[in-house]
């Protein structure tokens, strides 16, 4: 289980700050995946970075203890520009106590990258990080994968080896999934909450999310 406990967040737009999640306590149950709804600027990506770690709330405390989480998929923002792609998988690797041949062998066949494997990431183009950084995300096995409107990318001969991995690890682990793709939340998601004004409610059927976020647009 993911909890929040009074968290709040916020973050500057122009000259005044947009609060994402207003003192906000709730939790993430395991065993099911969860659809993300929310209109543009709600903060929907930036509840993904919450729950991920990759950002930290102004106040509160969210407690993932007993659950590994991924990183968004698709996501290469954490990638050291610096190091090689090799050098950024053991990185890693250590941080997530996986295993450096199995993580690297899996990920360098899987994105494909050839001699770019041993390039500086701040080389790559947009297209080989995220090939990159999904390939990571699957040769390390969460609890829950975090998806931000990316589930895969280069040609549709990658896409479909994208698709079949993503589905054998959902077969053992949970999905967060952010999409504007209504069909695609009904293909990936079970459950699903609709973030606004600061508010996450949360719906035991992503169809009744759905419902709730289109009444939310009706505004």
């Amino acid at each position: 289980m993911i909890s929040f406990r009074s968290v709040t967040k916020s973050y500057r737009v122009g000259d005044r700050r947009k609060t994402v999640l207003d003192d906000a306590s709730f939790d993430i149950v395991r065993g099911q995946s969860l659809g993300v709804l929310g209109v543009n600027g709600a903060g929907k990506s930036t509840l993904i970075r919450l729950i991920s770690g990759a950002s930290m709330p102004d106040r509160g405390r969210i407690d993932r203890r007993g659950v590994r989480v991924s990183w968004p998929l698709g996501f290469a923002g954490s990638f050291n520009g610096s190091l090689t792609g090799r050098e950024n998988l053991r990185f890693a690797c250590r941080i997530y106590g996986a295993s450096i041949p199995k993580v690297t062998a899996f990920a360098e066949d899987f994105a494909e990258l050839g001699a770019h494997l041993d390039m500086p990431v701040r080389t790559y183009s947009s297209g080989m990080k995220a090939r990159l950084a999904f390939g990571l995300s699957m040769a390390i096995e969460f609890d829950v994968y975090l998806v931000d409107e990316i589930t895969a990318v280069g040609d549709a001969i990658f896409k479909k080896r994208c698709d079949e991995v993503f589905a054998e690890r959902r077969k053992v682990a949970d999905v967060i999934m952010v999409s504007h793709s209504m069909g695609t939340l009904k293909r990936f998601c079970t459950a699903g909450c609709v973030l606004d004004r600061g508010r996450l409610t949360f719906y035991p059927a992503i169809d009744s999310a759905i419902a709730a976020y289109e009444d939310v647009l009706k505004r």
